[in-house]
């Protein structure tokens, strides 16, 4: 399984950019998504960025992920806060597999 992780650009150079998620760093290949400017969201698979982010949905994300790792961990987490967005929300399916 491949997770993307949502990523800050911090400087480009020529294809790629140097992107924070916290305090971890790397080299991100761009050229699926263009040059970022600096502070642009991306999400990164596999040191590509694949996909350019608005900051609420990179967050939501981050949220996600960090859900994740505190169960896989055995961790206490509170997951209302962490999947904000699905409380009290009822799921949709998208047009095409609904009844109509």
């Amino acid at each position: 399984m491949c997770l993307g992780i949502p990523m800050q650009v911090i400087r480009s150079e020529e294809g790629s950019a140097l992107c924070s998620n916290g305090s971890e760093q790397q080299w991100v290949d761009l050229s699926l998504v263009g040059e970022q400017a600096r502070d642009t969201w991306v999400l990164v698979f596999l040191d590509a960025a694949r996909e350019v982010l608005d900051e609420s949905r990179a967050l939501q994300i981050r949220d996600a992920l960090s859900a994740v790792q505190a169960v896989m961990a055995g961790r206490e987490a509170n997951l209302d806060d962490l999947f904000a967005d699905l409380v009290d929300r009822e799921p949709q399916l998208p047009p095409h597999l609904q009844n109509n």
